[in-house]
């Protein structure tokens, strides 16, 4: 089967990448065929390899548009000056924008290891420029006193780790709202950096900041 009528191209690619970003998270990149990819979109094997040469030419391409999303996103936020402000509001923008993409992110994380080399060093050169963003963040806190004792590497690594953690357990509905878990994680980022929280409130109540 080819492209369906009335579709444009960009609409299949989009329809491609979505197959695939379904497929890759729920049997794993290596379990998932071209096969399965293009009776999932609805067009034929051969048609496929227009619009992508090989597997690894989609996973490159899923796990380089989260990134290249991710970014775009953060660079388009308005960034406090300050270093406590910036650092909150980095942490708060994370959380949210990675609750939204749970399966981009699981990709990101378990898929990585099946890049080949050249778009290995290119995602993780992504991620390396996304981190950036926070290293200056801790560096500038650490330059002006309003952090301590940290190296902004290390830091920024365990900082991000911590956060994207949370799209493993994390659920609507449950005992705290996503604006609860917001606060509370900037807390505990807040506070690993020697900086005060800006709220104490219970956590149970209003963690809104």
């Amino acid at each position: 089967m080819a492209r369906k009528a009335g579709s444009t191209r960009q609409d299949t690619e989009a329809k491609i990448y979505l197959a695939a970003r379904n497929l890759f998270a729920r049997f794993g990149y290596a379990a998932v065929s071209m096969r399965q990819i293009a009776s999932e979109v609805g067009v034929n094997q051969a048609a496929l390899y227009h619009y992508t040469p090989t597997k690894q030419d989609l996973l490159a391409g899923l796990l380089t548009r989260h990134m290249d999303d991710l970014i775009a996103a953060y660079d388009a936020e308005s960034h406090p000056d300050d270093p406590l402000l910036a650092l909150d509001h980095f942490t708060r923008f994370h959380i949210a924008y990675h609750l939204t993409k749970p399966d981009e992110v699981f990709l990101s994380y378990m898929e990585l290891r099946s890049l080949e080399p050249d778009h290995f060093q290119k995602i993780t050169a992504l991620r390396s420029d996304y981190e950036e963003r926070l290293r200056h963040i801790l560096a500038s806190g650490l330059k002006t006193g309003a952090f301590t004792a940290i190296e902004p590497s290390i830091t920024a690594m365990a900082i991000l780790s911590m956060l994207t953690g949370i799209t493993n357990w994390y659920k609507p509905g449950g005992r705290l709202s996503q604006d609860d878990i917001e606060t509370y994680y900037s807390r505990l980022v807040l506070r690993a950096v020697g900086a005060t929280p800006l709220a104490e409130e219970n956590p149970q109540c209003s963690m809104r900041a």
